[in-house]
């Protein structure tokens, strides 16, 4: 087995530091193998969030190597082991302990965007019809597992702490699900514009490229819901349109 050298944050909301751990690794381990290994032999007291180890629960974010990844997904042999890895908690949310963050501030934010509404049935029998090009439109946003790295990498929260401002790119992905639902409607652009903060994106795609889901944060849900928002309050045209359907 070979030996690698592991810095981990440790400490607590009122201090913390890296801790250097040494510690043998073997061929297919992950980062949370790791981890683990340390805490059953060198640190037993050391915090880490953890579920599935499948990388489906979301649980395991942190930062490797100062980007925000899945421990579970993060393979050793992707990483230069010739160097000290360093392992830390994500630095959008309050630290708690160690690798733990408190993310409860992202399940708040969710019970603010109004929720799903469908349109009322195309049938007497109560069914409705779409095209399936509709339907394939929001299923690349279902595969979200609300790891919220996209969140942790956002400088509008991560940097600006515009925490009460902006929703993050986790949430627009969730109102770009119910916003191009074909069965849907909501109208949200007016919470998109104000109280969701949409024009705090500047659409720099670092979200999308720390998603382990793959989902196109910004090309797929957020740039669409900006042209929404454009179209519906800053454009003359789409302005009027919105006035004379309100009229009909």
């Amino acid at each position: 087995m070979k030996q690698a050298v592991f810095k981990i944050w440790r400490g607590d909301q009122s201090s913390g530091a890296f801790r250097a751990y040494t510690s043998e690794v073997s061929e297919g381990m992950v980062v949370l193998d790791a981890v683990h290994r340390i805490q059953a032999s060198q640190a037993n007291d050391l915090a880490c969030r953890w579920n599935c180890k499948a990388g489906k629960c979301g649980s395991c974010s942190a930062e490797i190597n100062g980007l925000p990844r899945l421990m579970c997904m993060t393979r050793l042999s992707d990483l230069p082991l010739d160097q000290p890895v360093t392992i830390e908690p994500m630095k959008a949310f309050p630290h708690v302990r160690d690798l733990v963050t408190d993310v409860s501030w992202n399940f708040r934010v969710k019970k603010k965007i109004r929720p799903f509404k469908p349109r009322p049935p195309d049938a007497p029998d109560g069914t409705w019809r779409m095209a399936q090009a509709d339907v394939d439109r929001v299923q690349e946003f279902r595969k979200c597992i609300e790891c919220f790295l996209c969140q942790d990498v956002c400088h509008v929260l991560r940097e600006h702490q515009k925490h009460e401002q902006f929703i993050g790119p986790r949430f627009l992905v969730y109102t770009a699900a119910l916003e191009m639902h074909p069965l849907d409607s909501e109208d949200r652009a007016e919470e998109l514009r104000k109280a969701h903060g949409i024009g705090y994106c500047n659409i720099t795609k670092c979200c999308t490229k720390v998603c382990p889901e793959n989902i196109t944060i910004t090309d797929n849900a957020i740039i669409p819901l900006k042209e929404r928002v454009v179209d519906d309050f800053y454009d003359p045209l789409g302005k009027l349109i919105k006035l004379l359907r309100l009229k009909t």
